[in-house]
């Protein structure tokens, strides 16, 4: 694996039983695309807001538009039926587009409802979709395993930037809280395949053949997550 550090340094990852040369040569023959990632951070970045009332996210594989509600003191993001206090101290009023419309902040009971705004609600919503993902998945992944026949000794919830999930030898699975955004069959399906890890820690025939035998649907989860992921908001 060759990757740009944010130093500026490329630095290859190699497998265990690889070699200096070989990682040398791999690096020499992707020089062009060092070059390229080079070229890209020197350029300026476009100040994107993709959490901000009025864009829609993904919440257990349906797509749920932020709303951004003000009532008396309070600020409340609301994602399909889940509210989330925003943190005392959070301005709001501050931070709206002065170019909404007055007929776009609607009133509801003690609440008014600012559809859409420039305010980035990345923080607080990663926030309650991790806590979420924390109170959801690890009794799900100890039902999975029960009824599989499976011991899993610990579940943790991580911040994987390149995985959905892993297991360790020692029983501990460990999930990307992201998977919150993936419908059910989906989530079961990552649960699944860290199971199968418990006989074969690998991906070999063998593994693959757990997989299915575990999860017989699990292409169809497969497709999901490749035609989706692009949706999960990193």
């Amino acid at each position: 694996i060759l990757r740009l550090d944010r130093d500026g340094v490329g630095r290859v990852t190699i497998p265990r039983f690889g070699s200096r040369s070989a990682a040398e040569e791999f690096a020499e023959r992707n020089k062009r695309w060092l070059q390229r990632q080079h070229l890209k951070r020197a350029l300026p970045i476009k100040e994107v807001i993709g959490w901000a009332a009025g864009r829609p996210i993904l919440l257990r594989g349906q797509m749920e538009t932020i709303q951004l509600l003000h009532a008396g003191q309070k600020w409340i993001a609301r994602l399909g039926s889940e509210s989330i206090d925003l943190p005392s101290g959070f301005d709001g009023a501050r931070l709206c587009s002065s170019e909404e419309p007055a007929a776009a902040i609607t009133k509801e009971p003690a609440a008014k409802i600012i559809p859409q705004s420039s305010i980035d609600l990345r923080i607080p919503l990663q926030k309650h979709l991790w806590k979420t993902a924390m109170a959801f998945f690890p009794a799900r992944v100890f039902d999975l395993a029960a009824d599989h026949g499976f011991v899993v000794r610990r579940v943790t919830i991580r911040n994987q930037r390149t995985r959905w999930g892993s297991c360790s030898r020692k029983g501990t699975i460990s999930l990307n809280w992201r998977l919150i955004q993936t419908p059910s069959f989906v989530q079961d399906y990552i649960i699944l395949h860290e199971l199968a890890h418990l006989k074969e820690m690998n991906h070999s025939h063998r593994f693959w053949r757990e997989v299915e035998r575990l999860c017989p649907d699990f292409l169809t989860a497969e497709a999901w997550l490749k035609a989706n992921s692009s949706l999960m908001r990193h």
